[in-house]
């Protein structure tokens, strides 16, 4: 199955107009896949029941929250790995610096090198 993309026109950031405008491709998504879809597709591929993969499945986000709620990454394999970062307000000295400089805290992903063959190799399709 091949990935859908349109395109899209951009003009220059920052240019009052827009500047030159150019011509870019932008992936159109193709609606979701839900638990419900994932646990059935599993279930195909597995002996477990829907039950089972479904408690897994919420199992496995209860640890991810506790384990990043912790600052540590969490390593998935061959999915990949997540990992808590922040960003924070700049301070005059090191000891201005407290939990109040914390402006956002975010979960950033980096994908496999399976899961980056796989969506690399997937093909396009111009919708």
């Amino acid at each position: 199955m091949a990935i859908k993309f349109n395109v899209r026109t951009k003009g220059q950031p920052g240019v009052v107009g827009g500047g030159v405008k150019k011509f870019y491709a932008a992936i159109v998504t193709d609606g979701e896949a839900t638990i419900d879809e994932i646990v059935k597709d599993i279930e195909k591929f597995s002996s477990l029941s829907e039950p089972d993969i479904r408690g897994v499945v919420v199992a496995l986000e209860n640890v991810i929250q506790n384990k990043l709620a912790e600052g540590k990454i969490v390593r998935l394999e061959k999915l990949g790995s997540l990992y808590p970062s922040l960003s924070s307000k700049g301070e005059g000295t090191e000891k201005e610096v407290t939990s109040n400089s914390i402006k956002e805290v975010r979960i950033n992903y980096r994908p496999g090198d399976r899961l980056k063959k796989a969506i690399n190799e997937a093909g396009f399709k111009k919708v």
